[in-house]
């Protein structure tokens, strides 16, 4: 897509009041690996469509994570974050919560052998989740709005939102690394795999772990 066109596009998607809409699976856009950003947006256009996806990212149910491409655009960028209620949980755990990061031109690399799987969905696949092994320690190089690159290694949960909103952005949705024979409505997820755990998932589904 042509610098104009792009900045353009950006500008009528903010121009619209509320929440950004989301693009569903089935839609082109989530099957193109996303352009770089190279400054197809000016500063300000670039900063405001990061806060447009942080407020629908933050007043979206559950939402950790949100890829330029799924809001319709095709972009090299994504927004995420756990939010408050699930920090929480994850600071009992003792894992570390993510604070909102911005991905410009992110990539990732597993770090180490392990892998991990657990039940995974997606604000453009509603209402399934699935069971998807990733690796549980990742490097990420990343820029942010202000274009400061950084270098830095995520673990855990904060380890699979970088790998699922990364995937996004090569026009990969988690249900092309997911177990099928796993896949659940959310509440079925919330209800029973989520008290009886990925385990128990696997043995009475039939599916394998790593």
């Amino acid at each position: 897509m042509e610098h104009n066109e792009l900045a353009d596009k950006v500008a009528r998607l903010l121009d619209a009041p509320g929440i950004l809409g989301i693009v569903s699976a089935g839609d082109p856009v989530l099957r193109q690996r996303t352009d770089p950003y190279e400054g197809q947006l000016d500063a300000d256009l670039l900063h405001r469509l990061v806060a447009r996806m942080r407020e629908t990212m933050e007043k979206t149910d559950s939402a950790v994570g949100l890829a330029a491409p799924q809001v319709g655009i095709p972009l090299r960028l994504a927004v995420m974050a756990t939010p408050e209620q699930l920090s929480e949980r994850l600071t009992r755990s003792g894992q570390q919560p993510l604070p909102f990061t911005v991905l410009i031109n992110p990539s990732c690399k597993a770090v180490g052998r392990r892998r991990v799987a657990a039940y995974e969905g997606c604000l453009s696949v509603p209402p399934w989740q699935a069971v998807v092994a990733r690796a549980d320690r990742v490097t990420l190089t990343r820029e942010d709005e202000h274009g400061r690159r950084t270098k830095e290694e995520h673990a855990g949960f904060a380890a699979r939102i970088v790998q699922h909103e990364s995937d996004h952005l090569d026009g990969t949705l988690y249900l092309d690394r997911a177990e099928l024979r796993s896949l659940s409505t959310q509440e079925q997820v919330v209800k029973r795999w989520g008290p009886a755990g990925v385990a128990a998932a696997a043995e009475e589904l039939g599916f394998a772990l790593p």
